[in-house]
């Protein structure tokens, strides 16, 4: 799991987000979010600070989720994290 965690942070840091996070700590809320959901797609925000918000797109299927993307609104703009591309 330590490798899911990773590569979250990861790829929010290189798509230039400066400030903290932690990738277990999105996976969890991601799947207390999911939780007794039917399969589809969902978008869901969360407020990681008062004046920033994260606002995750996430396909549910049977046994398994896809994070599409993480979009991060500050002051300073929108910072989006496509986890669909490679």
């Amino acid at each position: 799991m330590q490798e899911i965690y990773s590569l979250i942070e990861e790829k929010i840091k290189n798509a230039g987000y400066q400030g903290h996070v932690d990738g277990q700590e999105i996976y969890d809320e991601i799947c207390d979010e999911i939780e007794d959901k039917e399969n589809g797609s969902y978008i869901f925000m969360s407020k990681k600070e008062d004046d920033i918000f994260f606002e995750y797109k996430i396909d549910l299927m049977d046994e398994n989720f896809n994070l599409s993307y993480i979009d991060i609104n500050s002051p300073q703009g929108k910072i989006h994290v496509d986890f669909d591309e490679q």
